[in-house]
């Protein structure tokens, strides 16, 4: 018998670690002393770009852009007075998008907004005719609006009918009661004091009263939004609505007070809106729906639901006047203005989107190589096997062994 065996048998038996002995741990090696670590460069490095790819940042961009070529094509672009007209003529605008971000952060859409604008115009033109005092209007008007927004509300969570063919059946019912409250009457005979609010600037700021209600509002807005429990429950529903209903968030109820704060604010701006024209007419407001859809949309708010910003939209906001302005003071038509908004709001749509269409387009490339792969693989699976079983068959007919 040799030895050799039996020694080497030893010496593995030496070194074989023993069951449940502490295995030595490698040496850690740390960069040296000056020199960052790699991981913590690529992620520094990776939520750097995020941050720049991020929506804001691009609104930001466009606006700063926006503002420089208006400098460049008319020099009284950056006045005052020019921004004081630049506020006057999107004031009411830019009022009844914050609502709307609000409803379209939950999934959902309003589009009667401009025609809940034209029946407060038309119900305060309407009293006033009738010899209502002005401050009673302004309440009844309100109230009207909480009501406009409710029955909205109503119709999208209680009947569960979808909120974007509701809103465009109450968008032509409303339009079509103001119609019958004011008819083709004209009412024009309000009080200087009034109509001063929405010609005339706030005292010792320059800007109209409309945008100062308008930041007002969007600090308030954003507020509840980004940092209350109630804003953080908008962006659930808007993620997952049936995962916020399980987690305990009344839905139904939050959509419906967002529908009413969406009428109240409306009819608000409806008041402004009449008192910057001076004149109630059923047909107020016509056509602002496009206007403050595209101003959301490009805001970074997503049409689906889930995502979006108060800042955003207030950038929005800056750069839907100051291009629509910078395009007036270079002598383009005010009646080709659609041309803006349009492209606007196909841009808002498209480019959010582009990341989902290039994976898409990646996948359809992919796809008809792996089906190729898989084609390949079953007819060299089907032509093997039947050799294999022919070959068998064989020996074991001319008398082979099967095993």
């Amino acid at each position: 018998m040799s030895l050799e065996p039996m020694a080497s048998a030893g010496l593995s038996a030496v070194e074989a670690p023993l069951p449940g002995a502490q295995q030595p741990s490698p040496p850690v090696t740390s960069p040296p002393a000056g020199e960052p670590e790699p991981g913590g460069t690529r992620l520094t490095r990776f939520s750097r770009l995020q941050f720049l790819a991020r929506w804001e940042v691009a609104l930001f961009a466009t606006f700063v852009v926006v503002f420089a070529v208006g400098r460049v094509l008319s020099p009284q672009f950056l006045t005052n007075y020019n921004f004081f007209n630049m506020g006057l003529s999107n004031g009411e605008l830019a009022i009844m998008a914050l609502p709307m971000t609000l409803i379209v952060v939950t999934g959902e859409i309003d589009l009667s907004v401009s025609s809940t604008l034209g029946l407060a115009s038309s119900l305060l033109g309407l009293l006033w005719m009738h010899g209502w005092p002005m401050p009673a209007i302004i309440v009844v008007v309100l109230i009207c609006g909480a009501f406009l927004g409710a029955f909205n509300g109503f119709l999208v969570t209680r009947v569960g009918l979808p909120s974007i063919a509701v809103t465009i059946g109450t968008m032509l019912l409303y339009a079509g009661i103001a119609e019958i409250l004011l008819g083709s009457n004209i009412v024009s005979n309000f009080p200087a004091s009034y109509t001063n609010l929405g010609v005339y600037g706030v005292p010792g700021i320059g800007l109209s009263y409309s945008t100062v209600i308008f930041f007002g509002l969007a600090i308030i807005f954003g507020v509840v939004l980004h940092f209350t429990p109630f804003g953080r429950s908008l962006f659930a529903m808007g993620a997952n609505q049936e995962a916020a209903i399980f987690s305990g968030i009344r839905v139904k109820r939050t959509k419906t007070i967002l529908y009413i704060v969406s009428g109240i604010v409306c009819s608000g701006a409806g008041i402004l809106y009449t008192f910057r024209l001076s004149t109630a007419e059923y047909d107020n407001g016509t056509g602002l729906v496009l206007s403050v859809v595209a101003i959301v949309l490009l805001g970074g708010v997503s049409i689906f639901g889930g995502k979006g910003s108060m800042i955003g939209v207030v950038f929005a906001v800056l750069i839907y006047s100051g291009l629509l302005d910078a395009l007036l003071l270079t002598g383009f038509p005010q009646q080709a203005s659609g041309i803006v908004i349009g492209g606007l709001l196909l841009l808002s749509v498209l480019v959010p989107s582009m990341p989902e269409f290039r994976s898409r387009l990646r996948a359809g490339r992919h796809r008809p190589r792996a089906k190729a792969s898989e084609v390949g693989t079953a007819r060299s699976g089907s032509v093997v096997q039947p050799l294999a079983s022919d070959d068998s068959s064989n020996k074991v007919g001319q008398g082979g062994s099967s095993i």
